[in-house]
């Protein structure tokens, strides 16, 4: 089996604190506590914010995301042409809110146009079948990276498409979805990048898709085809909030791509993708479902040591592959996750949780469903140089001591100690034993209002 990859190619009652100013007109400053889902309660969701100790973006200043946005800089969007001009320059700071009303996709024009990878191709001198008998490794090897006409005509193609469906966020910025209208984008990714205090909330990534990944016949023992486009990508960013959002491949799942060079053509990357030294970072109350490589936290072993601080807690992964996080150097939290492994849509696990080169992950009070004949010792994974500490974790219903259970079938140990202590942990339920039923109605888009 060919070595897999790691480059990288409501609770019921829970406090917020929006601006007075939004709720009573008029106002000058302060705040308003309010009980976020409360029977009957019904607050704007662009104007809240982190709540306090709610994991590591509520360190400092917290994140407020675009709160103090004016009515200038308050938008409603439905188009990709819209979405664009609402977000701005990536270098403006003043606060924004952008709320997103309906599915915007991504790959159409400013006119509304529908855009194809033909499209992006159209003028760059690329084509499949060229770039395959080009880079074929019976032929060109296996010790290179692709170079010369293709692969130049290639990188083209894919800037193209980048130029289309890449939205980069500014700071001080809250993206949300509007409740009731199935909001989110399609084909496209938000590139949350060197900026600081981003929200982003209530919102379906589906099918983000790269036309032409970039064969690597390096890449783990039989090369691999890497992609470019998370749905959410985070590069040097600091205090991001990700708050119930869904993630998923569908309708375009990795059993539609072919195979070429006896490896899978892999258009997709990742979900969520925390790297290049981002920090104080909370991901909450989302579904990540129908996905290979979902989270990856350090783009390298050599990302920034003293960053990389994330707080993981009450997500659903369902039908996911691999990255649930892979975790390098940082401080990660992870807790009251609900890990379902079964096989699903043909993503069949690899590993949940990865800690490698250093990272110091604390997982506490998760629970696992597994199928019958799975291996426990296939929920945690590592490189011998990394850590996972923590207890309460459940597999279907029996607490289990992972890392005792990975270590008994591998030689790479996962170390059992941390350098940190958790102390940002609104919200940690001490059992995870109501956490599959819990979640299953408090997680993901379209259940705020």
């Amino acid at each position: 089996m060919a070595t897999p990859s790691h480059r990288r190619s409501l609770r019921t009652r829970r406090s917020i604190v929006v601006t007075a100013a939004s709720v009573v007109a008029g106002v000058g400053a302060g705040f308003l506590v309010l009980n976020a889902n409360a029977a009957g309660t019904s607050v704007d969701l662009a104007h809240q914010t982190l709540a306090a100790k709610d994991g590591w973006a509520s360190s400092g200043a917290g994140t407020t995301g675009g709160a103090k946005a004016d009515a200038a800089h308050t938008f409603t969007v439905s188009t990709r042409a819209q979405l664009v001009k609402a977000l701005g320059s990536a270098s403006d700071t003043t606060p924004r809110i952008v709320r997103i009303k309906g599915t915007i996709d991504a790959n159409t024009d400013d006119s509304g146009k529908k855009l194809s990878c033909a499209t992006y191709s159209a003028g760059t001198g690329y084509a499949l079948a060229a770039y395959l008998k080009a880079f074929d490794p019976a032929t060109y090897g296996t010790s290179k990276l692709p170079s010369g006409k293709q692969e130049t005509a290639r990188a083209a193609a894919q800037a193209k498409q980048a130029k289309n469906i890449v939205f980069r966020v500014p700071a001080n910025t809250t993206v949300v979805g509007v409740p009731g209208t199935h909001a989110g984008i399609t084909g496209g990714t938000l590139q949350i990048q060197s900026v600081d205090n981003v929200i982003v909330r209530n919102l379906t990534f589906a099918a983000t898709q790269d036309c032409f990944p970039q064969w690597d016949p390096t890449d783990g023992d039989s090369g691999n085809w890497n992609s470019q486009y998370d749905a959410v990508t985070l590069r040097g960013a600091t205090h991001v909030w990700a708050d119930h959002n869904t993630f998923t491949d569908a309708p375009g799942l990795d059993t539609a791509d072919p195979t070429y060079y006896g490896r899978q053509y892999q258009i997709h990357d990742g979900d969520l993708d925390i790297t290049k030294g981002s920090d104080l970072v909370t991901v909450e109350r989302n579904q990540f479902t129908n996905h290979d490589k979902t989270m990856l936290i350090g783009a390298s072993d050599s990302d920034s040591v003293g960053k990389l601080r994330v707080s993981i807690h009450h997500n659903v992964w369902k039908g996911i592959v691999q990255r649930a996080p892979l975790a390098r150097i940082g401080q990660i939290h992870l807790y009251n996750n609900f890990y379902d492994t079964t096989g699903l849509n043909g993503y069949v696990l690899q590993y949940s949780v990865n800690s490698r080169a250093k990272a110091q992950v604390v997982a506490e009070d998760n629970y696992w469903r597994t199928p019958a004949g799975q291996k426990t010792s296939k929920l945690f994974s590592g490189d011998g140089t990394g850590s996972i500490a923590g207890g309460g974790n459940l597999v279907n219903g029996t607490a289990t001591d992972l890392v005792a259970a990975y270590n008994a079938a591998h030689s790479k140990k996962l170390k059992t100690t941390v350098n940190w202590t958790p102390t940002l942990t609104a919200g940690l339920e001490t059992s995870a034993k109501n956490l599959p039923t819990e979640l299953a109605t408090t997680t993901g888009a379209g259940v705020l209002n």
